[in-house]
């Protein structure tokens, strides 16, 4: 199984999908993707305490606050799908973590989205095959 991007999510044995992320020990701050070493708060005082992140898994559900529906293939050397079909994409604030994160969504077209719609963390393949998460209906 290859991943598109190492380090920024994981697929457990069960299958389940989770955005890997940082967290600032010193302020509490999150971020994604996931930035070891460096915490985002620019009011942060790690930053003179010689500031320290844990990895953490983020929350694998949250609520659609934009969407959109590419109707045109990537540019190069972005691969698309032959024949190209147009793909729904799906900004969406995860729960209790502060932070909206973009995604393509999966067997969802943009008519089948509203604002606020909840949706869950799943994984699918790119068109050149490798591994992305992606945002699907909750199970």
């Amino acid at each position: 199984m290859t991943l598109a991007i190492d380090g920024w999510f994981a697929i457990d044995e069960d299958g389940a999908t989770h955005l890997l992320g940082t967290t600032c020990l010193t302020c509490g701050t999150v971020a994604f993707p996931p930035q070891p070493g460096l915490c985002r708060n620019p009011r942060c005082a790690g930053e003179e305490t010689g500031e320290e992140t844990a990895e953490v898994r983020l929350p694998r559900r949250g609520r659609v606050w934009s969407y959109t529906e590419a109707g045109y293939p990537p540019p190069e050397p972005f691969v698309a799908a032959r024949p190209y079909r147009p793909v729904t994409l799906a900004a969406v604030e995860l729960d209790d973590a502060g932070l909206v994160v973009l995604g393509q969504v999966k067997d969802l077209t943009a008519a089948d989205l509203e604002v606020g719609m909840e949706l869950e963390l799943v994984h699918g393949p790119l068109a050149d095959g490798p591994l992305v998460w992606m945002w699907g209906r909750v199970s």
